[in-house]
């Protein structure tokens, strides 16, 4: 009985711990890799490998000394060399020498470790055809490494690497390389010996410009160079006739790359840059192009060689520029995404971009019919090229200041009959004799009138065609509560707006105004009219 008390107080898996501590790898998991010639410790918390590991086809195992008899099955002499090692997600700063004694590995994988370099005995891992050192803090590489000449993946992403030899060109059966996220000011031309390269990531560094060089990698299908300092491409980045993805994205680029041999290109991403001028020469060859993003520059018209792009699945445009677009893109047959937010367009509203692409596709089809040429363009706002023009007095308008459009018997009044006095100030309108169920609700401008009452409380001016106002003005309406100016054509709203503290509810949506953004707006009237006051001058 005394027996058991002493032995009361001791905690029975302590001999487990004291196992587990000595020998952080279970010998199960070696057996296994001794006949598969995998072993997995990632995610073990290792600080280093242990030696057993680095030995397991060199030592015998702990049960051979125990003179223990083997099944068939078990005879470790037999065993399979490791050919595939993975110690990602651990604590591992140093990667010890003794990696030399696994020359049979194929596959090393140390990512998201602390490792900032590698033995030279790196390099005599002859057979090893994909290394991954991404996630480290690695801020050179030996020598040794670019002998490792059957690599066909290397990864060294989201490290610290200033610069790379020329020698890396030696690793001639490279096919997937991965630099991106680092601190690379230029790369070696070594790269144009990489003639098996098929993807190469470049991103997230300070690139300034591509070597000419890597014209010279004709079997490359995917180069991905976004978020750098690039503001321009080399033109023999048109001679890569296998390319099929380019990304450029977040760069300093104002213009388009020509890619006349390019023919394979199926996905160009330009977005986020300061491009200004699209021209028909950049789009002419890309005839296998299935998306172009274009998105957040400053692009100001599109050519009608756009619509010749018959592949084109993805279209993006937003937040640029452009006041009209060709209506040929309404024709394009797999076109299924088409965005278009944040431009400045004239001729189509804010709600029918909200419906989605097939609205807007039919939208663009049923103007083809009312314009042979296929450009959405504002019209020349003169009477003088008005279709209309033999029912317009034109002289009425110009030296009498009166707009006549009596006796019609029309419904509504066409359009191009506001249109042939937007350049002039007309005091006299008569509608009379016509068909209308309602007052022709198509203001061109904020009616001065409404300036002069200053004991207005609200005014209701949405779906009209207003393109500013005046907010000193508005100050004055100093009992003005509610403006809804919505679905107009207002292109700037001035920061002094914000001044009009009376107001309540202000509404701006479906204007083709650029700032304030969409999601200032959305915060309601108290956020937006602070956000104005914050952008007037001082």
């Amino acid at each position: 009985m005394s027996r058991f008390k002493r032995g009361a107080g001791l905690d029975s898996r302590a001999g487990f711990r004291q196992q587990k501590e000595e020998c952080p790898v279970p010998n199960g998991l070696l057996k296994g890799a001794r006949q598969s010639g995998q072993l997995n410790l990632s995610g073990r918390g290792l600080t280093e490998v242990p030696q057993s590991v680095w030995r397991l086809n060199i030592d015998p195992p702990e049960e051979a000394q125990q003179n223990v008899s083997f099944s068939a099955s078990d005879r470790w002499w037999e065993q399979t060399d490791l050919t595939k090692l993975l110690l990602s997600s651990n604590k591992l700063e140093t990667l010890s020498e003794d990696v030399k004694l696994l020359p049979a590995l194929v596959v090393l994988d140390i990512h998201d470790n602390q490792l900032r370099t590698l033995p030279a005995t790196i390099g005599e891992l002859e057979q090893l055809q994909k290394l991954n050192l991404s996630h480290n803090k690695m801020t050179d590489l030996p020598l040794e490494l670019w002998n490792l000449t059957n690599l066909r993946c290397l990864h060294l992403q989201q490290n610290l690497l200033e610069q790379l030899p020329s020698e890396l060109g030696q690793l001639c059966q490279l096919e997937d390389l991965d630099l991106s996220n680092n601190k690379l000011i230029i790369v070696p031309d070594g790269l144009a010996n990489l003639n098996n390269l098929v993807k190469l990531n470049l991103s997230f560094n300070s690139l300034k410009s591509l070597p000419s060089a890597i014209s010279e990698m004709k079997n490359l299908r995917m180069l991905d160079c976004s978020r750098n300092q690039l503001e321009s491409v080399p033109p023999v980045l048109a001679q890569m006739a296998s390319l099929e993805q380019l990304y450029l994205r977040h760069n300093k680029l104002r213009f388009l790359p020509e890619l006349p041999s390019c023919k394979t290109l199926k996905e160009l991403h330009c977005g986020n840059n300061q491009i200004e001028v699209l021209e028909a020469a950049h789009l002419k060859h890309l005839s296998a192009l299935s998306v172009l993003e274009l998105r957040d520059n400053k692009v100001k018209s599109l050519p009608e060689e756009i619509t010749l792009l018959q592949g084109l699945q993805r279209l993006d445009l937003t937040n640029n520029d452009l006041s009209s677009i060709p209506c040929g893109l309404g024709n394009l047959p797999k076109l299924t995404s088409l965005t278009l937010e944040g431009n400045p367009l004239r001729t189509i509203r804010r709600e029918l971009l909200t419906k989605g692409t097939s609205e807007l596709l039919k939208y663009l089809r049923s103007r083809i019919q009312e314009e042979p040429d296929g450009n959405l363009k504002d019209e020349p706002k003169t009477a003088m090229t008005l279709p209309s023009q033999s029912r317009i007095n034109v002289h009425a308008i110009k030296t009498l200041k009166t707009l006549e459009y009596s006796q019609k018997q029309e419904a509504a009044i066409p359009d191009d009959v506001f249109d042939a006095v937007s350049d002039g100030a007309v005091v006299n309108v008569n509608f009379s004799k016509n068909q209308l169920t309602e007052v022709p609700p198509r203001f061109k401008a904020f009616p001065d009138v409404l300036y002069r009452i200053l004991s207005l409380e609200t005014i209701l001016m949405s779906n009209n065609q207003v393109g500013a106002i005046d907010p000193l003005r508005l100050k004055l309406l100093d009992k003005l509560s509610t403006l809804d100016l919505q679905n107009n054509d207002i292109m700037q709203v001035p920061p002094e707006l914000g001044n009009c503290t009376s107001l309540r509810a202000l509404m701006l949506d479906g204007n083709p105004f650029r700032n304030p953004r969409a999601a200032i707006v959305a915060k309601g009237t108290d956020s937006l009219l602070e956000y104005l006051r914050s952008r007037i001058p001082t």
